[in-house]
């Protein structure tokens, strides 16, 4: 790390890779919370509440994360879940599949409504997809010691290794 450090490197992000089987999720009554897979005509409204979600500690990016967001619904193999809380699109996640590996990403709620189950009801939804698409391995990332990782962990991912992203300063 020292020889990364006198060469300018710095680290920007420390994160873990996460990981479990992919088991059939138990039927739960999740209230007035909602989740489904959106198709082309609602990429927008994805591309809106996860850059939303993305941004709130950060409003300066959120041109940055519309452009950017908005790649998931239009690439092939990747699926767009949307959950709402009382008919309100509130928190926004992908899942991509591929030879049995199901790769849990990009989840974001709006601030005004966190704190009330939309990342667990996205989480097991996307296991029952996962589940019923034949795939056997699950995986996401998430910040180290981040709320998502907690979720994660509660719904039985664990930490398969941490890693370190490093960027060159000028």
């Amino acid at each position: 790390m020292n020889q990364l450090c006198t060469r300018n490197y710095r680290p920007i992000e420390i994160s873990n890779v996460l990981y479990r089987p992919v088991e059939k999720p138990a039927v739960k009554d999740h209230g007035k919370i909602s989740v489904r897979v959106t198709g082309p005509e609602q990429a927008q409204l994805w591309t809106n509440i996860s850059a939303r979600g993305w941004t709130h500690e950060h409003p300066e990016f959120l041109d940055f994360l519309l452009q950017s967001v908005a790649i998931s619904p239009a690439r092939q193999h990747s699926l767009c879940f949307l959950a709402e809380v009382d008919g309100t699109p509130g928190a926004a996640g992908v899942l991509c599949v591929h030879d049995g590996v199901a790769l849990f990403g990009g989840s974001a709620t709006v601030p005004e409504l966190r704190c009330r189950g939309l990342q667990s009801a996205l989480l097991e939804e996307r296991m029952r997809y996962a589940y019923d698409h034949d795939c056997d391995l699950a995986a996401m990332v998430a910040q180290a010691g981040s709320d998502s990782q907690r979720n994660a962990e509660r719904k039985g991912f664990r930490i398969a290794y941490t890693r370190t992203k490093w960027r060159l300063s000028s």
